[in-house]
């Protein structure tokens, strides 16, 4: 977003009143009572008598200091630039300084607003990132790997940790299915608005008739939990397949059965990990996927429940379609549940998804959405 010199002082008014506005609804006067509460009782003597306990309340004071200390330093940012400002007098150099400094509180404000839309106690957490491909062979394989190197594009821009932990090749191009680790904070916050159905239009590049094609791919998002949460799995609901892994990871990979596969027969999940370099390995984090989608799982439950009661927000169930790409006869991404949409197709390929998420985070708060979608009333083809 480029701004006018002219633009500066308006510019920055409107921050200080958008950060004024978030003073009020994240009650940054309760907030930093509690966070005082909170650092008087860690400083106690005995308060690492139980390290558990202890660990717990300060991942908690953690968790508060990030709600209401970017705020605040963005909130003193603004006022030192509008004091910038007042010397600047038609100082070209001072002017230029400040273009750029404005631009970059303006991305600031509009990270921390999107953080503000996240008020889950897991939002914070990394996430576990799941794409499958639906029905239709080399041509959904191919678009669950655009939508992996999207999402891997969208992590790099975030400066999140992306780790691979199992995947399975398409036959012919493409993948089958990817399970990734994206660590960052609020990873799964954001990531949750990708979970549902990806649907793909567009002229095949695997049909010698040119003909068009329309592809799924199904995309989950569930939080990493730590044993904070408890999560009670039975060795008995689980079973436990070993085979041989597929993947790179050195010359243990084809020569000894280390990939693990579980089953939770109550829920029918599966899980499953070939990348590390051992059995146990693989069975280690293949367990703490399962109580990822174990809790995402109980977490869905609630929110379906609440949604019949309310009658409202349908379209969230798992297996919604949420989201076309129309490659041809004309370019357009839309989400059909927030229907924000662009036709800069190359962009949303390529990482630049934010918008939607946005949209999202706003739709579920009950927040109206930002004008924004530039195409949003074509219709999607069958």
């Amino acid at each position: 977003m480029a701004f006018k010199p002219e633009e500066i002082k308006p510019q920055l008014e409107w921050m200080q009143g958008r950060v004024r506005e978030a003073r009020q609804y994240l009650n940054f006067e309760q907030l930093r009572a509690q966070i005082q509460r909170m650092e008087a009782r860690s400083a106690e003597a005995g308060f690492w008598d139980d390290p558990a306990v202890a660990q717990e309340h300060m991942r908690e004071l953690t968790r508060l200091r990030g709600l209401i200390d970017p705020w605040e330093k963005l909130e003193a940012d603004v006022n030192d630039a509008l004091e910038l400002h007042e010397m600047a007098a038609g100082d070209s150099a001072m002017e230029t300084e400040l273009l750029a400094s404005v631009e970059e509180l303006s991305t600031r404000l509009e990270a921390l607003e999107t953080r503000a839309l996240m008020k889950e106690p897991v939002d914070i957490n990394p996430s576990y990132l799941y794409i499958h491909a639906g029905a239709g062979g080399t041509e959904s394989c191919d678009w669950a790997a655009m939508l992996l190197r999207m999402y891997t594009r969208w992590c790099e821009r975030q400066g999140f940790q992306v780790e691979e932990v199992d995947m399975i090749d398409g036959e012919e191009a493409g993948i089958r299915s990817v399970t990734l680790l994206v660590k960052g904070e609020y990873a799964y916050g954001m990531l949750k608005a990708e979970s549902g159905i990806h649907r793909l239009v567009r002229i095949s590049p695997f049909d010698a008739n040119k003909r068009r094609h329309t592809s799924f791919c199904s995309v989950y998002a569930s939080p990493q939990v730590d044993d904070s949460i408890d999560i009670d799995v039975k060795e008995e609901d689980l079973k436990i397949d070993t085979y041989r892994s597929s993947g790179a990871g050195g010359q243990h990979v084809n020569k000894t059965s280390s990939a693990v596969r579980i089953t939770h027969l109550p829920s029918k999940i599966v899980v499953a990990c070939q990348n590390e370099r051992s059995q146990h390995q693989n069975k280690a984090v293949a367990m703490k996927m399962l109580r990822s989608r174990l809790y995402q799982l109980e977490i869905d439950k609630r929110k379906a429940e609440k949604a019949v009661k309310d009658s409202e927000k349908k379209d969230i169930a798992w297996g919604s379609q949420i989201r076309s790409y129309v490659f041809q006869p004309y370019q357009l991404v839309k989400d059909h549940r927030t229907g924000e949409g662009t036709g800069n197709i190359p962009a949303v390929m390529d990482g630049d998804i934010d918008r939607f998420i946005e949209a999202y985070l706003r739709w579920i708060a009950g927040m109206p959405g930002k004008d924004g979608g530039d195409s949003t009333a074509l219709d999607i083809p069958e």
